[in-house]
């Protein structure tokens, strides 16, 4: 398996599911890793440079999601539902780049 490829693997697998302080930190380090691994297999060919564009849409979207469910003002379930939807951005998001990714060769 590529590196790549277990790195992604790795990352889905530790995405938490419940709304914590200690969750919302773990999930903004993986969307800090999730961008690096972005960055790298974005640079690997033209294929990879003109398809990766979405996923960071999504790794935006899910921090975006991810951030307001750290809002003091909301209520515990709003801040579950929001981590909800963000951690599912992000699952969402890695298993369709790994779909794309595949070994790391496509051309085409």
């Amino acid at each position: 398996m590529n590196p790549a490829t277990t790195s992604l693997q790795a990352l889905f697998n530790r995405i938490p599911r419940r709304h914590s302080l200690e969750n919302v930190k773990e999930i903004n380090a993986i969307l800090g890793e999730y961008e690096v691994l972005l960055l790298a297999i974005e640079s690997i060919n033209p294929f990879y440079e003109k398809n990766i564009a979405a996923f960071f849409d999504d790794k935006e979207s899910a921090l975006s999601v991810i951030k307001k469910s750290t809002d003091p003002k909301a209520s515990k379930k709003n801040k579950d539902n929001l981590f909800d939807e963000g951690s599912g951005i992000l699952k969402e998001s890695i298993q369709a780049l790994l779909v794309l990714f595949a070994d790391g060769t496509r051309i085409t």
